[in-house]
């Protein structure tokens, strides 16, 4: 119920193989900066993109979120990764019944070098 909710979320999922499940914590027209350079756009091309990429058995970490910027309805949530090469940002939504869902989402957002 609250936004941060959905990084835990996303790394519980994913290391339980569960594609489906971490498509749901999308909204049906989300869209995902992903694979690099590209985009997947909608649930169910995420739970695609998911199930491809968990047929490989990767292991997810959490990482400690960064404050998250909430206004109204619509909140940004971000991680920076362990290894320090930038940060995963994500804007989400408040849903009707007070959950909240990715609507977009940058998860490999590398700082340009000098």
């Amino acid at each position: 119920m609250k936004p941060e909710d959905l990084t835990r979320l996303f790394v519980e999922r994913s290391n339980a193989g569960d594609a489906a499940g971490v498509a749901a914590l999308y909204e049906e027209n989300a869209v995902m900066a992903y694979p690099p350079g590209g985009r997947t756009v909608g649930r169910e091309a995420i739970r695609k993109l998911w199930e491809s990429v968990l047929a490989h058995a990767p292991h997810f970490e959490l990482e400690t979120p960064l404050p998250t910027l909430i206004s109204e309805d619509i909140a940004l949530t971000s991680t920076p990764p362990k290894d320090g090469s930038g940060a995963r940002a994500q804007v989400v939504r408040r849903q009707p019944d007070g959950s909240w869902l990715r609507l977009l989402d940058q998860p490999e957002f590398v700082t340009p070098s000098a």
